[in-house]
């Protein structure tokens, strides 16, 4: 049941905006990377993404069969997509770092095939759909958004992959490498270090895993002097060294030079 939101910040009118610069929305932030956004685009998805709401952690957004009537993007914390299995197991089949839009098809899906859910307390978002299909009637903005939702895509395929064809200590490395860039990506990295604050379940719940095997995984990854961990920080001590255990390519990011940008 979707629990009381708490309205932190009120629609920015848009008389307002004239004379500033957008601020630091990693939604901002992550397009930049796929399209070159002018200013006015940057105020627009500013001003778009002004009303933030604080929710707590382990909160449905969307449960699956509902119909979405608004867009969700994360501006701070982790969320999750997730399909329920029998018995009432959760399987998660995407995170969703700042920067991200959880649902990228609320205009053409009748209803949710998936349930949005927060994993830890987030900052969420809301666009009408009117507000975000005249966005996309702005050449930029309508290619990152292009972009990102073939990234999305990406990102499942590789997790697909992930979780069939590689064994435990590898997926972890994987998943890890790919967190990473993503949070490098909307500036929300340390170096070789980003927050991590997913328990074990959950880790589990994406890497079919039990959590305990997931506890091992990392004791071994630690042990092998592969990464620490340390009141939830996630340090890589080696990225290729990580990278080449794992198997991971970034090339499914798109984050290289040739989709980059100068604003």
């Amino acid at each position: 049941m979707l629990k009381e939101l708490e309205e932190t910040r009120a629609p920015v009118p848009r008389v307002a905006l004239a004379g500033r610069m957008a601020g630091n929305n990693p939604f901002i932030t992550k397009l930049a990377n796929f399209a070159p956004l002018s200013g006015e685009d940057r105020l627009l998805i500013d001003d778009a993404s002004a009303l933030q709401r604080t929710i707590p952690a382990r909160t449905d957004l969307m449960p699956e069969g509902k119909l979405s009537s608004c867009f969700h993007l994360v501006i701070s914390g982790f969320a999750c997509r997730y399909k329920l299995l029998e018995h009432g197991r959760r399987h998660i089949v995407g995170y969703l770092v700042p920067g991200d839009c959880c649902d990228l098809h609320p205009v053409t899906m009748r209803t949710m095939d998936y349930s949005l859910a927060t994993l830890t307390d987030c900052q969420i978002a809301e666009i009408s759909a009117d507000c975000m299909l005249s966005l996309a009637q702005r050449p930029a903005i309508a290619d990152a958004l292009r972009w990102s939702a073939l990234v999305s895509e990406a990102i499942l395929r590789e997790w697909l992959v992930n979780i069939a064809g590689r064994p435990a200590d590898q997926r972890v490395a994987h998943l890890l490498c790919e967190l990473l860039l993503r949070l490098r990506a909307v500036g929300m990295d340390y170096g070789e270090s980003f927050y991590l604050p997913l328990t074990q379940q959950q880790l589990a719940e994406t890497l079919a895993l039990s959590s305990v095997h997931v506890s091992r995984t990392f004791t071994r990854l630690r042990e092998s002097g592969l990464i620490n961990l340390r009141n939830k920080q996630l340090i890589i001590r080696d990225f290729e060294e990580l990278a080449a255990f794992g198997g991971f390519n970034p090339n499914y990011l798109h984050l290289g030079s040739e989709r980059r940008h100068s604003s």
